[in-house]
């Protein structure tokens, strides 16, 4: 197809643009999709087969990242010195007395933060898409879960998702295409301990093949699905939606695009957009605009358009972050925990809205030894093991592979202090302000992560633990991976930025598609597989206006 008259332009190559350009493609829609950051080639950029593999994370290439600026956070509360993050070798990881802001983790480029992701791959809690009604927080969703369920299955489809034939969070009509992956030893050894305490501990639905399909091989459980997955048994967006996109003939995938502008038009359309591929500055009409960049980066683009589809005042409002807690200790077993699935099981029991004593929003634990990068000798010797010479050497040799971690993951509140705005001061290379992050963790975040750091170290003792090496949490890091709310969906045009379709309420050929339009997060369910059932029920509702004659006023 030629770039210049697509049906659809796409903004972002993760989890949304993939599975709207697969929906889309696959019925006959030409769709063009840009990408701010490049493309990877698994087998080649994702080099663990390499000597120094632990010494870096996710190997970043040339504008996968991109760049932020963090207004002050909160001061810590002398109080709550237990919520401080710490490692018994080298002291508190954040030194000061006020929140510290790590980062917010994700990668640009085709494939989106799912080229780094876990792999977990869940259902929204039908609890926590009603926190309004219910319980008088946040806001309620337009599109009820039974809506989405025939979208969550198309969606596990297509990605290969393993796991249990039912779930102790979520009702599923069908169990998931595969069967999912054994526990590891270290997982064993917390379903033991879950057992003792009287909690479900059951195995994970993720994103990663437990058999062949699709031309891609079985997991072989290496542990390593942060660092990328070079052999593409991950179910990461660029060898499953946008692969298959591709392959229909009708999609165009340009990496290396940076859209800088969304251009208004007549009659509530947008005539298109401005990018920039490398120093070329183009201008793209479209006759469909479907902006997938993530929940900074879309509203960032929104509010430096003169801040196009604010007629709310809801764009960059509603932010909410990843809300979490790990424990990580030695176990006097040998447990092989370098080896396995990231986060091969899960306990749901406290994922619910109310099943928290005195606060609303639930969490959920995972295995996290994985996610904590404890899965090679060079952490261990700096993080686990003190000491210097024979000493070191023969502690390394009786500790590797005894580390077990538990990490939580809960449900996070809108709050005044939480939102995205423009930087005043700072641009990037074309002019246009970096989105700038607010943060900030009230009372019942501190309640939840309360909580949520009891239950871990709670099941870490009751699985065997006998030795604290490390904690670290939300209280006083601000280090998020999941994003969500700046440009939430909703049924009331004052209260949200799209409806139920994702389409702006005002401008009748721009859909928003990510997680920026979630109108809560959650009990700490991993956002990708939401994303794609979004995607593909709006890709459904774009190809029947698309080739019904055009997307018309009031249409």
């Amino acid at each position: 197809m030629a770039d210049e008259s697509p049906d659809v332009v796409i903004i972002g190559a993760g989890a949304g643009g993939g599975s709207v350009a697969w929906g889309l493609a696959r019925a006959g829609v030409r769709v063009l999709v840009l990408e701010a950051g490049p493309y990877f080639e698994p087998a080649r950029d994702f080099r663990l087969d390499q000597p120094d593999w632990e010494l870096t994370r996710f190997p970043h290439k040339a504008g996968s990242r991109g760049s932020y600026r963090y207004a002050t956070l909160q001061a810590l509360d002398p109080n709550r010195r237990h919520l401080r993050s710490y490692n018994v070798n080298t002291g508190r990881y954040v030194a000061g007395d006020r929140r510290h802001a790590e980062g917010y983790h994700h990668v640009r480029g085709v494939g989106g933060t799912t080229l780094h992701f876990t792999g977990e791959a869940h259902r929204l809690n039908p609890q926590a898409m009603r926190l309004q009604s219910d319980y008088g927080v946040g806001a309620d969703w337009p599109v009820a879960y039974d809506e989405l369920e025939p979208w969550y299955e198309q969606a596990e489809q297509v990605v290969g998702v393993a796991g249990p034939d039912h779930t102790a969070q979520r009702p599923r009509r069908s169990p998931c295409p595969l069967p999912a992956h054994p526990l590891s030893w270290a997982s064993r050894k917390l379903a033991e301990g879950a057992a003792f305490l009287g909690w479900h501990w059951e195995a994970n639905t993720l994103a990663a093949l437990s058999r062949p399909r699709d031309g891609r091989p079985a997991c072989n459980y290496c542990l390593q699905c942060n660092r990328g997955c070079p052999r593409g048994d991950k179910g990461s967006v660029d060898v499953t939606f946008l692969r298959a996109a591709a392959a229909t003939g009708r999609c165009t995938i340009r990496p290396g695009v940076q859209v800088t502008r969304l251009l208004a038009g007549g009659q509530d359309h947008l005539s298109g957009l401005i990018c920039h591929d490398g120093a070329r500055e183009q201008h793209l009409a479209a006759p469909v605009i479907v902006l997938c960049a993530g929940g900074i980066e879309t509203p960032r683009l929104l509010l430096a358009s003169d801040g196009l589809a604010n007629e709310s005042g809801q764009v960059g409002r509603n932010f909410l972050e990843t809300l979490s807690w790990a424990s990580i200790g030695l176990h006097p077993e040998p447990l092989g925990s370098h080896r396995g699935l990231p986060a091969d099981s899960i306990c749901w029991d406290f994922n619910a809205p109310d099943a928290i004593p005195g606060v609303i929003g639930g969490m959920r634990l995972s295995p996290v030894v994985g996610e904590a990068d404890l899965s090679g000798p060079f952490n261990y010797a700096t993080r686990v093991v003190g000491g210097w010479g024979l000493r070191h050497k023969a502690a390394m040799r009786d500790r590797f592979g005894h580390a077990l971690g538990v990490g939580a993951i809960g449900e996070c509140l809108p709050d005044t202090g939480s939102y995205v705005d423009l930087d005043p001061d700072q641009t990037d290379a074309y002019g246009i302000p970096l989105a700038r992050i607010h943060s900030h963790v009230g009372d019942m975040a501190v309640r939840r992560l309360e909580f949520m750091a009891g239950r871990c170290r709670e099941l870490l003792i009751a699985s065997g633990v006998d030795t604290l090496l490390e904690e670290y949490g939300s209280y006083d890091r601000f280090s998020t991976t999941h994003v969500f709310g700046t440009c939430r969906m909703g049924r009331e045009p004052e209260q949200s930025v799209v409806n139920a379709d994702c389409r702006s309420h005002r401008w009748h050929n721009l859909y928003i598609v990510d997680g920026s339009v979630f109108p809560s997060s959650g009990g700490g369910e991993s956002p990708s597989l939401t994303i794609e059932a979004l995607g593909l029920r709006a890709a459904e509702h774009i190809r029947s206006r698309v080739q019904r004659g055009g997307i018309g006023v009031g249409d």
